[in-house]
């Protein structure tokens, strides 16, 4: 395992207004992370030519391909996309890319090791409903993770994780809302809107029903799984692909998903199911432990998130640095979220060595 770390707590940027001004405010104030992480994704393409033969300049041509769809369905969007590349003063062109990363690489980078979870007050100790998530990815983009609280014009204020130039995705809003994101890989990926940018719509929802419309609008270019959490202590995962959608509900008030589809109809067009062993175990870990206690807490699930079976490739996620540059990743946040409270618990880096930290969603 890597060196603990000092104890540091997750950097915060407020924004408000429109969604250019929105984004405006990100990249002025995340500059130094953003132009970072506009780097590592150029080090990325450049170092793994061998496999995707793709330069920065045709990963420009490719993601400009995706742009239309995007202001078609959610031109807001868009628009904060524009604001953060003219607050950060860098090429809008290189801001798309981030954004369109997993359409770009032909989901060649087969990052398969984020976990989300959630449980309802039939489970909790304290009647709160509860949602938590591991997001990993790669090692370099660890120093680019902030969180965004934002107070739109038009949509409930909230309380996202993002890094670098990518639009914040994973978080809660104040309409009791909250989305936790897996990568999942189908067959019928095609160009359309980007993963990112429709999870981002799934933050303006301000019900159950409207955030599902958001996972499942026509031309997305592919699809995640969204565990879905309302502070009613309704649980979804919507599993997604570019063309069709399985939705699978919290019948006994828990959820676990990890990034292998679960649903029959969609593991019928998951793509080289053979590689994501690793995925399914950490899945059946994260719900045996999930249902080994009667009552979570919020330090429960933090327990949880710092299970080291399976270890390489277990919940809390460390890099592995012999591995193929295209499959290195590891935990860079941990989260946990009360959308009783609408408080956000943040860890920054893997959740074993770093201590996490409260913010709160202000309506």
């Amino acid at each position: 395992m890597e060196t603990p770390a000092l104890p540091r707590q997750i950097p915060i940027v407020h924004i408000s207004g429109t969604h250019r001004q929105m984004g405006n405010q990100i990249g002025e104030a995340r500059r130094e992370q953003i132009l970072h992480s506009i780097a590592n994704a150029k080090q990325l393409i450049q170092d793994t030519y061998e496999e995707l033969h793709l330069t920065w300049e045709s990963a420009q041509i490719q993601s400009r391909k995706y742009i239309p769809f995007a202001q078609e369905a959610y031109p807001q969007y868009v628009e904060e996309m524009y604001g953060i590349a003219e607050g950060a003063r860098v090429p809008f062109d290189d801001v798309a890319i981030v954004n369109a990363m997993e359409g770009v690489t032909m989901d060649a980078l087969h990052l398969t090791k984020c976990t989300s979870m959630a449980v309802n007050q039939r489970h909790t100790a304290n009647q709160h409903v509860l949602a938590a998530h591991n997001e990993d990815w790669l090692p370099e983009d660890e120093p680019d993770v902030f969180l965004v609280h934002a107070s739109p014009r038009d949509e409930p204020p909230f309380l996202a994780m993002t890094y670098g130039a990518l639009l914040p995705n994973i978080g809660m809003n104040a309409a009791g809302l909250c989305q936790c994101c897996d990568t999942v890989y189908p067959r019928d990926s095609r160009i359309g809107i980007p993963r990112v940018i429709v999870s981002r719509a799934v933050l303006g929802a301000r019900s159950p029903s409207d955030a599902i419309r958001c996972t499942v609008i026509p031309h997305r270019a592919a699809g995640y799984n969204h565990l879905l959490v309302h502070e009613s202590g309704e649980l979804y995962n919507i599993e997604v692909s570019a063309r069709q959608f399985a939705l699978l509900y919290g019948e006994d008030g828990r959820l676990v998903h990890t990034n292998q589809y679960l649903h029959p109809t969609m593991l019928g067009i998951e793509d080289e199911s053979d590689e994501l062993i690793s995925t399914r175990v950490r899945y059946y870990r994260a719900l045996r432990l999930l249902r080994e206690t009667s009552l979570h807490t919020v330090e429960t699930l933090q327990t949880i998130l710092r299970d080291h079976i399976n270890y390489p490739d277990s919940i809390c996620n460390h890099d592995s640095s012999n591995e193929n540059r295209m499959d290195r990743e590891k935990t860079i946040t941990s989260l946990v979220m009360d959308l009783t409270e609408r408080t956000m618990y943040a860890s920054w880096g893997t959740p074993c060595q770093n201590p996490y930290y409260r913010y709160q969603v202000n309506a």
